[in-house]
């Protein structure tokens, strides 16, 4: 027997897999416009560069940061080192007396040596030239000795020791630069 009295039931539908929910995609278009920048910025090295005022350039350029193939390097030049002009002023210059024998009345034989100084600082001499230094010796019973040193190397002087004759063991020997010349320069 039927029993009518129950409803029949209901059809079902299909067994179908729900929807996939969506997916934001915030979090792609972030990391796409970050590689995007990052690309952009290794690919072209840019560089603001602002220039002066009045120039004709527009107040900021982008260049490269790459090393262009054919750009030649400028060349900064080397500022040419000044020496002050030396000449007899620039020196103060004394006798030493290195050896002295006197004959009583015939007089003395005295040997003496330049004592050169430089009145400036020694960093105002050309290291590269030889400047040469003439001066005179009196008290010598015949007249004045002219003598000449070379200074070289901003500090080494070279010059042969003199032997004057004088007159008497009291004597006064004196000595004056009468010129400054500079050689290989």
């Amino acid at each position: 027997m039927t029993d009518s009295s129950v409803p029949p039931m209901p059809a079902m539908p299909p067994n179908e897999p729900p929807p996939p929910a969506k997916k934001p995609r915030t979090n792609l278009v972030i990391i796409g416009s970050a590689v995007a920048v990052i690309a952009a910025i290794v690919a072209t090295g840019v560089v603001v560069v602002q220039s002066g005022a009045g120039e004709s350039k527009p107040a900021a350029t982008a260049e490269s940061n790459a090393p262009d193939a054919d750009a030649v390097p400028a060349e900064q030049p080397t500022p040419e080192p000044t020496y002050s002009e030396v000449d007899a002023d620039s020196f103060a210059i004394g006798l030493k007396t290195t050896a002295q024998h006197c004959f009583g009345s015939a007089g003395c034989n005295v040997t003496v040596e330049p004592d050169l100084t430089y009145l400036g600082d020694s960093e105002e001499i050309d290291p590269d030239a030889v400047y040469e230094i003439t001066y005179e010796i009196h008290g010598d019973e015949s007249g004045p000795v002219i003598e000449t040193a070379e200074l070289s190397d901003e500090t080494n002087l070279n010059y042969t020791p003199s032997v004057i004759s004088t007159a008497s063991a009291g004597t006064k020997v004196s000595v004056e630069i009468t010129d400054v010349s500079v050689q290989g320069v």
